[in-house]
């Protein structure tokens, strides 16, 4: 006897089926106002709706396929990097130093050109000079 009852008991919560519809049109007003609570005449109003309550509507509304409208709008995600900036600022002067190091000789002919350019000129003015 005891187990058809809890037989009985456990059919009927399975087909039980959270009446979201009505508690949707019910609180539809409510849930448009916000996620939190929204700013009345200076003041911060909680919903009347609590969270618990609210998720569960939700979850149910998308579990049955249904559009859910009353989220808000995400915000972008944060493109800051963790970390300390010294470090990711060391690993690329390395690389820009890797670079310029391959350009040395280079760069060392064309400065010892111009100072012999500088050297020269110079000594041409001394001579002009006198």
């Amino acid at each position: 006897m005891a187990g058809k009852a809890v037989k009985s008991v456990a059919k009927a919560v399975g087909e039980y089926q959270y009446p979201w519809r009505e508690k949707l049109t019910k609180y539809k007003d409510e849930l448009s106002k916000g996620v939190w609570g929204y700013w009345h005449l200076g003041a911060w109003k909680p919903l009347a709706i609590s969270a618990r309550r609210r998720a569960r509507i939700r979850k149910e509304v998308m579990l049955a396929g249904e559009d859910w409208p009353y989220d808000p709008e995400r915000k972008e995600m944060r493109t800051k990097r963790k970390g300390h900036k010294c470090d990711r600022i060391s690993a690329e002067k390395r690389a820009n130093t890797a670079e310029l190091m391959k350009k040395m000789p280079q760069m060392l002919a064309d400065y010892r050109k111009r100072k012999w350019e500088k050297k020269m000129n110079e000594e041409d003015a001394a001579a002009k000079k006198t």
